[in-house]
């Protein structure tokens, strides 16, 4: 971000920023050590948090004043709450056609959803291997079968994976209208008094830090459910990439991007919110650890709404 450098390339050094603190709040992943369920139940409560304070000081409020600053939703903006309740409807509905996308077509596996390694060497398979040299072959007394009772824990892991692939995609979806927000900030630089170069600057640090914990908030889920170290890290630091691509973007469409921004932002928050209230909470609460996940998400929304406060 150097004032005398063009506004695509302030953009692309600005949300390269926001991506590499993603990247390190991901890398947070290392140091943390625990008990696999509770680690991810734990998890799951914090990036629970994270989300919901993220979904209103960070996407549905400023989405709310830009649509009151437009001309376009009445006198004073009295209609501003427009753009911003289709988008968040929007948003929700995207993730609820994600997920029955990804129950039609069988998409269970966590090699199938992100792409990597052996079926065999997977974390699910290997749980599976585990299990299965433990459970006697019939009880002829009981009801239950090796078979069935293998079903059930696969059953349990799918929806695991299922919901965390669910999570990255909300976040993920999230960091495109961040990355649209500084580059507009960047291209728009001289077109009104409070378009500056240490305002874009500033918005560009300021969600760079929020995005922090969001990174966290990623890795901590993937590290409990049975992902190596640097797979949570990869995945993590992943959900952010989208933020220099889009940055790029709005910079060098900022006419067009800019009014889209309203339904963009509280399209993400729609998102977000729909995959707290529909799968982390319930996921989180699913084991006995629910005053745990609860204090989890305490502490994810207090880090985030302090960062978002406190940053402006």
């Amino acid at each position: 971000m150097i004032r005398t450098w063009g506004p695509i390339t302030q953009a692309l050094l600005g949300t390269l920023l926001t991506w590499g603190i993603t990247a390190a709040g991901s890398g947070m992943v290392i140091i943390v050590r625990g008990t696999q369920r509770k680690l991810l139940d734990l998890s799951l409560g914090f990036a629970g948090g994270v989300m919901i304070a993220a979904s209103y000081w960070s996407l549905l409020a400023p989405a709310i004043e830009m649509a009151e600053e437009s001309d376009l939703y009445g006198k004073d903006g009295r209609f501003a709450f427009a753009p911003v309740a289709a988008g968040f409807l929007l948003g929700a509905l995207f993730v609820f056609g994600t997920d029955a996308l990804i129950s039609y077509l069988g998409v269970h596996s966590p090699n199938i959803m992100l792409g990597f390694g052996d079926a065999t060497t997977s974390p699910a398979a290997v749980s599976r291997r585990r299990i299965a040299t433990t459970v006697p072959a019939q009880d002829p007394y009981s009801s239950f079968t090796a078979g069935s009772t293998l079903d059930i824990v696969e059953e349990t892991k799918n929806k695991q994976w299922k919901r965390i692939l669910l999570l990255i995609v909300a976040i993920t979806v999230h960091n495109i209208p961040e990355g649209l927000a500084v580059g507009v900030g960047f291209g728009a630089i001289g077109s009104s008094p409070s378009a500056t170069f240490e305002n874009a600057r500033n918005l560009a640090i300021g969600i760079a830090i929020q995005n922090f914990p969001e990174g966290l908030a990623v890795s901590l889920p993937l590290r409990a459910t049975g992902f190596s170290t640097l797979r949570s890290f990869w995945y993590g630091q992943l959900s952010g990439v989208v933020e220099p691509i889009f940055g790029v973007v709005g910079a060098a469409t900022v006419g067009i991007a800019r009014p889209l921004l309203p339904y963009a932002l509280s399209f993400a928050a729609g998102a977000m919110v729909y995959v707290v209230l529909d799968d982390i909470v319930p996921e989180a609460h699913s084991s006995g650890n629910g005053k745990l996940a609860s204090w989890g998400a305490m502490a994810g929304f207090l880090v985030m709404m302090s960062l978002d406060v406190g940053l402006g």
